[in-house]
């Protein structure tokens, strides 16, 4: 007879997922399993940037940094606890550690300092990068980890219901996607390590394989916080990529096309000369993520795709040509200073790519693009959630035993450090691990680290209920797909970047309705479409939330961020009292933890 009962078991298995698994068996927490509806599947081991960034405390160079300097930043980000931001800093040297000796390729000079680079909303240089696929190293490293210990994964299995008691995890209902068959696990904690709620809008980066399971711990009562928070920019969208850094420093032609096959170069026409253009594509590099505070800057430059998308028309990035009238001595001194240090002040946009950061190139070409031959379709899309599921200082939700870990936890608020987001898949995973072994430690009534669940709990698969399910020839107003795909479109064109109050109040309402009876009016045709059925439930519930939190902040906070309200002011403060949250279909302000003030006196923290 299969397994029923773990200790503790892990969703997922990208790098947070893996991270959890490896910690808890090194604190020898053996009794775990990891669940996964996919290996292969998921963000961290499918996307990345022109050099992906990896953010951490500064360790090289003589650039003065600190713990409590690393956390000021996070906290300056707006809207974060200031427990959390002090965690990620104080942690993210002993997370990185590990990586490097699991043997990712972070560089160092001769004498072995790991240099690093300025990234965005980042006043030091404590990002570092091993290229394009930084977290696909880092996942296939822990994953390595991971099975040379021989800890457990059910693979092909999809999370459809946790199952709780009195506001605490006690199990989980999995779907097995190759039979349809359902099986029901007990366990005293999740670790759940999803991803972000990749699914909720049409035009996103998020690879295709990324499905997230916000829903899943909305569903059992978690609080969700920040959920309004997210990072949209211009991305490709016929291979899912962010076209950031490098990829706008060299000065790419923009060209758009409209139903007639006539091509554009319509930047120039936004702008009182070509070279203040240019600048401003060049910042996109640094500045990837739309921002209202700099939508007379570089933030111009989404909206300006946007609106010739508007006009039926397809943009592209065009890497084969200059744009017309480059001359590098008028670009501003930012620009030219760079392009100068990197030995770039020559050729057309793909031959300063090339001497740049080669690897951006080799990872199209890898999909098929080839940028010498092609220009690149982009879009302005959703790529990362700031927000997501309210966790402590150990990354444990408000459910208790449900730990939510990477990007599916809301550790980060209205801006982020590029980069921050991979220290937080290692150092949430980190210390849900190490908390979980100190309620082991500290509390007799908890099962020991060995492996004595199944003689403890009983099989649980009469605690599970499946909904049911409407099997028909599916006409289109019932096709669970139409519906889905429908809804993502509406997302994106009033809830994303560019966010309408009267429309989103709307598509709230009808969400909610369609929840009530979603099992009764979305057929499938066979047991073959019952996982995507669940993920299309699962993205609705996260879109009710989402949509929850995005009215409130829109009607008492107007434009910030990554969103402008039409009709609302620029909110331009600090962000600095209030997280957004939402619990129970309410949301609500609450005030931000301040940063610690730690006793650091090295006795009495001995001592203790």
């Amino acid at each position: 007879m299969a397994k029923q009962n773990y200790h503790t078991i892990i969703i997922g298995s990208g790098c947070a997922g893996f991270n959890a698994a490896d910690w808890l068996y090194d604190l020898e927490v053996r009794d775990i399993a990891i669940v996964t509806e996919g290996i292969n599947m998921g963000t961290s081991r499918n996307t990345g940037s022109d050099k992906q960034t990896y953010y951490k405390l500064t360790l090289a160079g003589d650039e003065p940094d600190s713990v409590y300097e690393m956390a000021t930043t996070l906290f300056e980000g707006g809207s974060v606890h200031g427990d959390t931001a002090l965690t990620e800093a104080a942690c993210s040297v002993k997370a990185f550690m590990k990586l490097v000796h699991l043997g990712l390729p972070f560089p160092t000079n001769r004498y072995g300092a790991y240099v690093g680079y300025k990234t965005d909303h980042d006043p030091r240089q404590r990002a570092t990068s091993c290229g394009p696929l930084t977290s696909k190293l880092m996942t296939e490293a822990l994953e390595n980890a991971v099975k040379r210990k021989g800890i457990p994964i059910l693979d092909q299995y999809q999370a459809v219901e946790l199952l709780t008691e009195n506001n605490q995890i006690k199990g989980l209902a999995l779907l097995n996607k190759a039979d349809g068959r359902y099986r029901v696990l007990r366990c005293q904690n999740i670790i759940m390590a999803t991803g972000g709620p990749a699914s909720i809008y049409e035009d996103t980066v998020f690879p295709v394989s990324q499905t997230g399971g916000t829903g899943l711990a909305l569903e059992a009562g978690a609080a969700a916080c920040n959920l309004p928070e997210w990072q949209y920019g211009l991305a490709s969208i016929d291979f899912r990529w962010n076209v950031s850094g490098t990829y706008q420093q060299v000065l790419p032609k923009y060209i758009s096309v409209d139903e007639s096959g006539r091509e554009y170069e319509f930047l120039p026409d936004y702008f009182e000369s070509p070279h203040e253009a240019l600048d401003m594509v060049f910042l996109k590099g640094y500045q990837w993520p739309f921002d209202v505070k700099k939508i007379e800057g570089s933030s111009r430059i989404d909206q300006i795709v946007a609106a010739e998308n508007a006009k039926g028309r397809t943009v592209y990035m065009d890497f084969r040509h200059n744009p017309t009238g480059l001359a590098f001595e008028k670009l501003s001194e930012e620009t030219y200073t760079y392009l100068e240090r990197s030995g770039a002040l020559f050729g057309t946009p793909i031959e300063r790519l090339a001497k740049m950061n080669p690897k951006a190139i080799e990872l199209y070409r890898n999909n098929g693009i080839d940028l010498y031959r092609e220009p690149l379709k982009i879009a302005v899309c959703a790529q990362h959630c700031n927000g997501g599921i309210a966790v402590d200082v150990n990354w444990e939700s408000t459910v208790k035993g449900l730990y939510v870990v990477g990007e599916a936890a809301g550790t980060f608020g209205v801006y982020r450090p590029g980069g921050s987001a991979l220290n937080a898949t290692q150092v949430g995973s980190m210390r849900a691990a190490e908390h979980i072994v100190s309620v082991i430690k500290n509390s007799p009534e908890t099962t020991a680290l060995d492996n004595t669940c199944d003689e403890l709990w009983a099989d649980a698969s009469h605690e599970f209920t499946p909904p049911p399910i409407t099997y028909a020839a599916c006409p289109e107003d019932a096709n669970a797909t139409a519906n889905h795909v429908t809804i993502q479109k509406r997302m994106s064109k009033h809830a994303a970047y560019v966010r309408d109050i009267q429309e989103m109040r709307q598509l709230h309402e009808e969400l909610c309705r369609r929840k009530k009876d979603f099992f009764e009016k979305n057929t499938i045709a066979s047991d073959e479409e019952l996982p995507n059925l669940y993920k299309y439930y699962d993205g609705l519930v996260t879109q009710i939330a989402v949509l929850s939190a995005m009215i409130f902040a829109a009607e008492n906070m107007g434009s910030r961020g990554s969103a402008l309200v039409k009709g609302a002011a620029i909110d331009d403060g600090q962000f600095k009292d209030r997280v957004v949250i939402t619990k129970d279909k309410q949301s609500f302000f609450e005030p931000v933890r301040a940063l610690p003030l730690c006793d650091d006196w090295f006795e009495t923290v001995w001592n203790a």
